[in-house]
């Protein structure tokens, strides 16, 4: 789960600023709200909104390049590849920074990096309990011994292990992540307690997904769709409800050689689901013409077009159609269900910019109302940056699950949530927004200063 995320100097956020998930004041909705870590609830949904270019895509932009730091790091003499904020000239000399505080496997965590092109300035991790903080790694490049990992070599009390993590620490790059290097080193293997930086690296693995406009849930899915029954009827089942007109599945067995992904793509899927870290047992991958899935067998993959049933009027036969044969709304439709299955089955954060893109108002509402209605028990996020304005009612959400994303007269982004205005619980809040009094909305210009088109 994230609690709560912070971004400074980065693309078009200047001073640092601050999105959580941390419950407000209110006490409606209280199902919205996770089960307690150690003291500490988080909001399950939250919607973001903003004018065009006011820095949605950016919030969204900034959580995956942290997670792609991690996880991917950057090349040995390369520059970190990232774009700070370029509209006042003291950023361009200034670090960026970047930190996210988040629950995983019973703990919370706070980590985080200051950074520029160059190097890692800083990185820390601390575990966060109810009423303090402890230190499990401290680094700052500008000393002379930049690491502090005592709280590691009190739990690792033999030589070895101790040299280990040293020998880790004093040669990790300057323009590396510690915490990439415990990973990409296999650190796991030679150190016995690392507990906690492992959590870490296995929320940015397995818990968190971003996924831009055009992208789609390409982590692979948790489950073989295709060899479980249950699976199969709950995604068939979600199919119906939401009127697509699909009356069924089907998995047609291809050659790899008829794949029509590029060759690259489809070895780093293979290698993805034999990663010992990954949780992934198949990978689902869309190209503009079809769906595939690719799962593993005992002589290798196996790879099978994803097709849908659509019954042939006054039969009982069906005729089988390609992803290119539906429409971009059934399609996205078919994107998100493996999405909200992920959800449900709980310990998943999605980050979605524009999940409306083409779905009906109707359907976008319904799928977020599905999700807080039937998370329950379930420790699961959603996040959305949105333009979808039916979707801001009290009626779907909290006041404290809505943020609006601004412009300031320096053209730097700003958050600042619902939960800031005076708003009575019952009052509609849609028509407010588009008029302008929670900011967040585009202020158009006199029409009449237009003088290349005539009146």
């Amino acid at each position: 789960m994230l609690i709560r995320f912070k971004v400074e100097n980065f693309t078009s956020f200047g001073e640092r600023q601050e999105f959580s998930l941390i419950p407000g004041r209110t006490t409606l909705k209280s199902e919205h709200k996770t089960l307690p870590v150690n003291g500490i609830s988080t909001l399950k949904t939250s919607l973001i909104y903003g004018a065009n270019a006011s820095g949605k895509s950016n919030l969204t932009k900034a959580i995956a390049f942290g997670q792609r730091l991690v996880l991917k790091g950057t090349k040995a003499d390369s520059p970190i590849d990232f774009q700070n904020f370029r509209l006042d000239k003291s950023f361009s000399r200034a670090d960026s920074r970047i930190e996210y505080e988040i629950q995983h496997r019973g703990k919370n965590y706070a980590y985080g990096f200051v950074f520029n092109r160059e190097k890692i300035v800083e990185e820390w991790l601390y575990e966060v309990k109810k009423t303090s903080e402890v230190k499990l790694f401290e680094r700052d490049n500008r000393k002379e011994e930049p690491f502090d990992l005592e709280y590691f070599f009190k739990l690792n009390s033999k030589v070895e292990e101790k040299q280990f993590l040293t020998f880790i620490a004093k040669s990790t790059p300057d323009n590396q992540l510690f915490l990439t290097e415990i990973r990409e080193r296999k650190t796991k293997g030679n150190v016995s307690n690392i507990d906690d930086l492992m959590n870490v690296i296995d929320w940015f693995y397995n818990s968190l997904n971003v996924l831009s406009p055009e992208g789609k849930y390409k982590q692979g899915l948790k489950f073989e769709i295709q060899n479980n029954q249950d699976v199969l009827k709950v995604f068939q089942e979600l199919l119906d409800y939401f009127d697509t007109g699909i009356h069924g599945i089907s998995f047609e067995d291809v050659d790899r050689s008829k794949v029509d992904l590029p060759d690259e793509v489809l070895s780093a899927i293979e290698n993805e689901i034999f990663n010992v870290e990954s949780q992934a047992k198949g990978g689902i991958m869309s190209s503009k013409n079809n769906t595939y899935i690719i799962s593993k067998s005992e002589n290798g993959f196996i790879y099978q077009k994803f097709m849908t049933k659509h019954r042939i009027k006054g039969s009982n036969e069906f005729e089988l159609f390609d992803s290119k044969d539906l429409s971009d709304g059934t399609n996205r439709i078919i994107d998100f269900i493996p999405l909200l299955m992920d959800l449900m089955k709980g310990d998943n954060v999605f980050v979605v910019d524009e999940m409306e893109r083409s779905l009906h108002p109707n359907i976008i509402y319904d799928l977020i109302d599905f999700f807080t209605s039937r998370a329950g028990k379930i420790n699961s996020q959603l996040i959305v940056a949105s333009h979808e304005s039916t979707l801001l009612t009290q009626k779907l959400l909290r006041k404290d699950e809505i943020w609006f994303v601004t412009k300031d007269d320096s053209g730097a982004s700003r958050l600042h949530s619902l939960e800031e205005y005076d708003v009575r619980f019952d009052k509609e809040i849609r028509k407010d927004y588009l008029l302008g009094r929670f900011r967040g909305v585009p202020h158009l210009g006199n029409r009449n200063k237009i003088t290349v088109i005539p009146n």
